[in-house]
């Protein structure tokens, strides 16, 4: 099988979970945080954003960006089960979906701490959610080990987006063009009208 079929088929079959991850149907911790990245645009867009923002970067940013994310989102997850709370944190979290969309837009290029900072802030806001939405006969440990490790094959695709684009003739048109896609889609989650 392809590199480039690769990616759907995992989404797919995570997503095909999704359709038993309600209470009352034997649905694992493991399963419920496989799915759950899948089951909002706003965890989704910037899940793949960061992916492409990392591609965007270049170097070790290509695997940092979306391993500090991935570290960080546990940090978040473990915070919200240990009773830490952040006013505003579906504001924020679409907030997140509108910078990442704008930093791939405008390839920003900060400093790699910088970079890793804000990867790493979202990431936090991002697991906080997760956990808070965790099912109550899950398992911490593996609905956390569900939901990084769908986090990351959300990246992987958003990298593959970059590397796919790179052999397209007006690929930076269309690395913006997606940053631009999925900043508009974060203005339409911070207005409700998604």
């Amino acid at each position: 099988m392809r590199k480039h079929t690769l990616i759907p088929a995992a989404l797919l079959l995570a997503l095909s979970a999704a359709a038993q991850a309600h209470p009352g149907h034997g649905v694992s911790g493991l399963e419920s945080g496989l799915v759950h990245p899948f089951s909002g645009l706003d965890h989704l867009l910037t899940m793949l954003a960061v992916g492409l923002w990392s591609w965007q970067m270049g170097g070790s940013a290509r695997w940092q960006g979306p391993l500090t994310f991935m570290l960080m989102l546990a940090v978040g997850g473990a915070l919200s089960w240990a009773g830490f709370a952040v006013p505003g944190l579906e504001t924020g979290i679409a907030a997140s979906v509108v910078a990442t969309g704008m930093l791939i837009a405008f390839a920003m290029q900060p400093g790699r701490l910088a970079a890793l900072a804000v990867i790493g802030a979202f990431a936090v806001l991002h697991g906080m959610a997760h956990g808070l939405e965790m099912p109550g006969n899950a398992s911490g440990l593996t609905y956390a080990a569900g939901f990084v490790l769908a986090s990351g094959l959300l990246h992987a695709a958003g990298l593959l987006l970059g590397a796919g684009q790179a052999r397209v003739r007006a690929s930076r048109l269309l690395v913006r063009g997606a940053g631009v896609a999925i900043s508009a889609t974060g203005v339409a989650l911070l207005g409700g009208w998604v």
